[in-house]
């Protein structure tokens, strides 16, 4: 069986194979938390005066670690030690750098169940979108270095004006890159920008979120075994703001690569160009406003399964996750109340209970935010179809649980159809006309995911003729705009929701670490 099929959630949802390594894992790794961890800058393991301390999402009593806290000097240290190891790393042979890279992979394959127990522990994924995550990892890293080996490190062949004029293309790295990674894929969104970046000759500091810092650290060591030098990759943790601040005016910074929230990689976009003597690549994929569109020539089942899964996978903490729906008004009715009833039959609870669907959503931030959604939808005359509870007792307490919400009624342009909210929380609103219901999703500063489900096929075709968004799907049972796989699915954002154009996992996603250099020789 391939690697793919084993390590995709919809396989590993039938696999009953992989629960008793699964359960080993845990155990080995819950042994294994409450340490105190360095950072990495070169071959130094570094503390700062100032630490702060991971607790996990499942149970605020379970400390996952104690983690340094990064300041300027520590940053500007890392981009040194970047600096430094650039020339050797970058005229590496590409040849060597992808074996090493390939090899990551196979570290990561080694330890995918032990890695999948730290994303539970540290994220609230239950198994099988954890092992997902870490399939995709490594799928994501195997792609890129086959994609790399297909075109030749991308050196390519030009035409000369005379047969003795022998003329090259060659895609060079830009330097160092600094590279910013979010909580709710620790270890597949990081990997993916690191391995491209080293991969294509780049060297990084890599700062993973504080929520999951560990998964960051475990990422750092799977590519120091494969054979990455140290001073190719540091690994800074600790907030935000500091290391931001830095990177933007570094003059050693060559690129930034960052995957979260909008409001930050469009400050982390301005100041870049702002503070930078001349254009240097920034890579933002940013977050979304993702839509559903369910016409009535739809499978209501698959398009209800659709939407649970898009919207409420991981409590809906995903920049591709379904938040908007727009049902026509002939099918509408019959739609929210299969909708309703499947989401009552939804466990959530503990993820590391092999039968729970959904786990706690991230920090006291994110309740916040569900609690303030449920609020204003309440008091602007919305109605609350299923959901809006924040659930006590037990276990409960110890976390933030909150019950997959969804709600109708609001109008056109409010907020909640606009703001993305980043918890399990969607906006119904019925259309009577496909164009109609295509304005409304296009209707919105962001453009990663979309979906659609129709089974008259003239409506899929206008839908992705018309449709605002760089992913897009029709008729996916596995998640409405969910599910991206690395050679499958590029995965990357149209207008607000990302800078480039160019999808993670895609075949243009390397040349972004690059520049062309032109060579003549006569």
């Amino acid at each position: 069986m391939s690697e793919k099929k084993k390590l995709t959630y919809i396989s590993l949802t039938g696999d009953e194979s992989i629960n008793e390594e699964y359960e080993l894992a845990l155990a080995k790794i819950e042994s294994e938390l409450g340490q105190h961890h360095p950072m990495f800058i070169g071959n130094q393991n570094v503390f700062s005066t100032n630490e702060f301390m991971v607790q996990s999402p499942i149970d605020r009593d379970v400390v996952i670690g104690f983690f340094q806290k990064a300041d300027e000097e520590h940053a500007h240290l890392a981009i040194s030690e970047a600096k430094k190891s650039f020339s050797d790393w970058s005229q590496t042979n590409w040849k060597d750098r992808t074996r090493i890279i390939q090899m990551t992979a196979g570290v990561l394959d080694q330890e995918k169940f032990l890695l999948s127990a730290l994303i539970t522990f540290e994220a609230g994924k239950n198994r099988f979108e954890a092992l997902a995550e870490v399939g995709e990892s490594i799928a994501m890293i195997r792609y890129y270095c086959d994609i790399y080996q297909q075109n030749n490190g991308y050196i390519t062949r030009m035409a000369g004006d005379s047969p003795n004029e022998q003329n090259m293309s060659v895609m060079k790295p830009h330097g160092v890159w600094a590279i910013i990674s979010p909580f709710n894929f620790p270890i597949a969104l990081a990997a993916g920008m690191v391995s491209a970046a080293l991969l294509t000759g780049n060297t990084v500091v890599f700062k993973p979120t504080s929520k999951a810092s560990l998964a960051g650290l475990r990422l750092y060591s799977a590519f120091l075994k494969s054979g990455v030098p140290v001073g190719a990759i540091n690994v800074l943790t600790g907030p935000g703001e500091p290391f931001g601040e830095v990177v933007v005016a570094h003059p050693d910074v060559d690129g930034i690569a960052f995957t979260g929230s909008r409001a930050v990689g469009m400050w982390l976009q301005r100041q870049f160009i702002t503070k930078q003597p001349y254009p240097k690549p920034i890579i933002s994929e940013m977050g979304s406003k993702n839509p559903a569109i369910v016409t009535a020539h739809a499978d209501l089942d698959k398009a209800v399964e659709g939407v649970i899964k898009g919207a409420f996978n991981y409590g809906g903490q995903k920049c591709s996750a379904t938040s908007r729906v727009y049902v026509h008004e002939a099918v509408a009715p019959q739609f929210l109340e299969k909708l309703r009833v499947k989401i009552k039959d939804l466990t959530i609870g503990d993820p590391r209970q092999k039968e729970v669907f959904m786990g706690p959503i991230i920090d006291y931030n994110a309740l916040t935010v569900f609690k303030k959604s449920v609020e204003l939808c309440e008091r602007e005359g919305g109605l609350i179809i299923t959901g809006g509870e924040v659930l006590t007792g037990g276990l409960y307490t110890k976390g933030h649980y909150v019950r997959p919400t969804v709600v109708a009624g609001l109008p056109r342009g409010h907020r909640l159809f606009k703001d993305e909210l980043f918890v399990p929380f969607i906006t119904i609103d019925t259309f009577t006309s496909l164009e109609e219901a295509l304005a409304e999703a296009n209707a919105t500063e962001f453009g990663l995911t979309a979906g659609i489900f129709s089974e008259k096929s003239e409506e899929v075709e206008r839908f992705f003729t018309t449709i605002q968004f760089g992913v897009c799907y029709s008729n996916r049972r596995g998640g409405a705009t969910t599910g991206a796989w690395p050679g499958n699915q590029s995965f990357g954002g149209w207008k607000g929701s990302g800078s480039t154009g160019k999808g993670v996992g895609g075949p243009y996603y390397l040349q972004l670490y690059q520049k062309e250099q032109s060579q003549s020789r006569l």
